[in-house]
C-alpha cells in the first residue's frame, strides 16, 4: 500500500513537472473554474459540502473562491513544508485523502488534484 502511495505520489509530482503547474502560473478565477468543472455537481456546486449552499452555485462560488485564496496564504505561511505545490496543498483541504473517511471517498478524493490539473491545462 505504501508502494503504491509512492508511485502515485511521484506520477502526480511528474504530471505537475512536465506540464509546469505550478499554483503561481494559475489564477484564483482559473482554480476555482477548474473546480467547478472538476466537481461537476448540481448537487453540491464546487464540491462545496461542508456548508449548506442549497445548490446556489454564486454562494458556492464565493465559498470555494474564499477557500482557494485563504489557503494561497496559509501554503505561503506553513504549507509549503508539508507539500510541494499549493495545489497538492489545497487538496488536502479542499478533497483530503486523509483522516476520517471510508475507503471509496479517500480513492475517489485521489483523483481531485488530477482532474483540476486537467481543466486548468485545458
Amino acid at each position: 500500500m505504501n508502494f503504491l502511495k509512492i508511485i502515485l505520489t511521484l506520477l502526480i509530482s511528474l504530471l505537475i513537472i512536465i506540464g509546469g503547474v505550478w499554483a503561481g502560473d494559475f489564477t484564483d478565477e482559473e482554480i476555482v473554474n477548474a473546480i467547478y468543472k472538476a466537481e461537476n455537481s448540481k448537487k453540491f456546486p464546487y464540491g462545496i459540502k461542508s456548508i449548506d449552499t442549497k445548490g446556489d452555485e454564486t454562494y458556492a462560488r464565493k465559498i470555494c473562491f474564499n477557500t482557494v485564496r485563504n489557503n494561497r496564504k496559509r501554503y505561503k505561511d506553513y504549507g509549503h513544508k508539508e507539500y510541494d505545490t499549493y495545489l497538492e496543498f489545497l487538496q488536502s483541504r479542499y478533497c483530503p485523502t486523509k483522516g476520517n473517511l471510508s475507503k471509496a471517498e479517500k480513492r475517489l478524493n485521489g483523483f481531485w488534484l488530477k482532474n483540476v490539473l486537467y481543466f486548468l491545462n485545458k
